[in-house]
């Protein structure tokens, strides 16, 4: 674009400075670009280059001016760094700008993201001098026109907020707007979640054995009370008043791994039977059925006991155990080991002649009517069943940060607090989901937290902090940390779904971005669709997709009355 700019507005603003007149005459020659010509936020910075060229035989060699970007927005405006210029018989510090050759300079500017700056306007401000003058004074980059005397009073007075307007309306605008749809993705849809074990059944196992003498399958009086099974039918008789319970009462009959096969497996049954007796005795009023069922040799309780045990050569026991898996073949070698079968046969093998009683318990849980209600009616809750109402039972991100509030105040769990974070998160309020984050970072290191800590950072534009978290991030963390910084490209290499329709319309692939978000009929969706269909030139559409957009969720119009990816709608 063209522009009278910095150097040419000089000119009639100080008339009586002959240094500036012959650069007036040649102003149009004066080229100015800002790239990109609508800003883009990126991570938490809005950055431009503001690239000027400066034709040959036309800076005074006497000339000097201070050039300063200032991104202006309702309630405020942010200054960047100055840069100045002077001819070449000036003996400043300043960039030289050689009348003979003229000239092509860089200026990058960049500003500290602030929300009101989504609607906003870069303007140039310049001030110049002649050499010998002592200070820069305001010049008019629209029109050229000086500051008349009353401006002049303005800038020379105390009223300040007088002074910032003037200065802004003597600024050149050179981009106007904010990009902002960086922050549309959607970071939450990127975290993980961490599991509940929440099972809507729950089985429980309470045993006993009854032991026999060797070789025998009769029960002795003193057998039945070294098995407490007072202590087992209690746990039976406590069970049957829970209408949620579901008891399985089995008898299982084994004999000791010493001795014929043959022989241990009818031992096995006789001991399953007798056992039986004892059961239908002990629980005849109970109702319940009772399973027996014959096992024979007992060589997995057998292992068992042998790995829990202090025995010498346990090991060579064990490795024997995997190395064979016939029967007589194990026996035979673990009695070759002559000392350590007299400890078999004095602290395993009697504990292996048994019938083992089981109740097996399965406990319904509640329904998820009457986990919502328990919710809703102030009741409290498991754990378990406080997150698995979140990740299931709630409706939208809303109810899921309400429910997990209310267990963060009963429970400090790490997963309580991270899955509390994901739902603040989609629900908008990042700023408390990185602090739901760490709050479960103090009590447990996974790599899920490592993840969402990171793209939490980014949700709430520091990039930086986010960073610390990125080298152990999976490929889709990383992938919305290059988003961040703006390497849009990658970032939808690694994205998939609304969040890669991001990057590609950030991108500029406006056909892939389309069809990344092809299948989602979600109100982020249609509102991305209206962005493509204005960039694309297709207003019907764009409109359309808008109005949808806004049907689905109401506050997206306040959003678009504010965007500028949709000026063209509201022309």
């Amino acid at each position: 674009m063209k522009s009278s700019i910095v150097l040419a507005a000089a000119v009639l603003a100080f008339s009586s400075c002959n240094c500036f007149k012959k650069m007036a005459k040649n102003s149009d020659d004066v080229q100015l670009t800002v790239a990109p010509e609508i800003l883009t936020l990126n991570g938490n910075v809005v950055a431009a280059d503001i690239n000027v060229t400066i034709p040959e035989a036309f800076f005074n060699p006497k000339a000097m001016v201070k050039v300063t970007p200032v991104i202006v927005f309702e309630g405020g405006e942010v200054a960047g760094t100055p840069k100045y210029f002077q001819g070449s018989k000036v003996d400043e510090n300043y960039t030289v700008v050689d009348k003979k050759i003229g000239g092509t300079y860089t200026q990058h500017v960049e500003f500290p993201y602030d929300p009101r700056m989504d609607r906003c306007a870069l303007q140039l401000r310049a001030e110049a001098k002649c050499k010998g003058a002592d200070e820069f004074q305001l010049v008019n980059l629209n029109d050229g026109a000086p500051l008349t005397k009353a401006q002049r009073a303005v800038m020379e007075g105390d009223d300040e907020a007088a002074k910032a307007a003037l200065a802004r309306e003597c600024g050149l605008t050179v981009a106007y707007g904010l990009n902002t749809l960086q922050k549309d993705l959607a970071y939450g849809d990127l975290m993980a979640p961490m599991a509940n074990n929440y099972k809507k059944v729950t089985t429980t196992v309470d045993k006993t054995d009854l032991l026999y003498a060797i070789n025998s399958s009769k029960v002795t009086k003193k057998n039945e009370k070294n098995a407490n099974l007072d202590a087992f039918k209690a746990d039976v008789d406590s069970k049957l008043a829970n209408d949620r319970a579901t008891q399985n009462i089995a008898v299982k009959g084994y004999a000791s791994p010493d001795g014929p096969e043959k022989f241990n497996d009818k031992l096995s049954k006789a001991r399953s039977e007798s056992g039986h007796k004892v059961v239908a005795k002990l629980l005849k009023d109970s109702g319940l059925e009772i399973d027996a069922a014959a096992y024979g040799e007992d060589w997995d309780g057998f292992k068992e006991l042998v790995e829990k045990s202090d025995i010498k050569d346990k090991n060579l026991i064990l490795q024997v155990l995997s190395l064979y898996n016939s029967p007589a073949q194990r026996e035979s070698e673990i009695k070759n080991m002559s000392s350590v079968f007299d400890e078999l046969k004095k602290e395993i093998l009697p504990e292996l002649r048994r019938a083992q009683i089981v109740n097996s318990t399965d406990l319904q849980g509640k329904t998820d009517a009457e986990i919502m209600a328990a919710f809703k009616n102030g009741q409290k809750l498991g754990v378990e069943e406080y997150l698995y109402a979140a990740e299931t039972l709630a409706d939208g991100a809303e109810e899921q940060v309400a429910i997990l509030t209310v267990a963060s105040k009963k429970y400090d769990d790490a997963r309580v607090w991270n899955n509390l974070g994901v739902a603040q998160t989609k629900a908008g309020d990042k700023a408390a989901a990185l602090k739901s984050f760490e709050k479960a970072a103090k009590l447990d290191s996974s790599k899920e937290l490592n993840k969402n800590l990171l793209l939490a950072n980014l949700a709430n534009g520091d990039t930086a902090e986010a960073k610390k978290y990125a080298k152990a991030a999976d490929a889709e963390a990383k992938a919305a940390m290059a988003a961040a910084e703006g390497d849009y490209k990658t970032a939808a290499q690694g994205l998939t779904g609304y969040n890669a329709a991001v990057a590609q319309v950030m991108n500029n692939d406006l056909a892939a971005a389309k069809k990344s978000i092809a299948k989602d009929n979600s109100a982020a969706a249609d509102y991305l669709r209206a962005v493509i269909g204005c960039k694309e030139g297709d207003l019907k559409t764009a409109e359309a997709q808008l109005k949808s957009a806004v049907a689905k969720n109401p506050k997206l119009a306040e959003k678009a009355a504010k965007d500028v990816n949709l000026e063209a709608l509201k022309k």
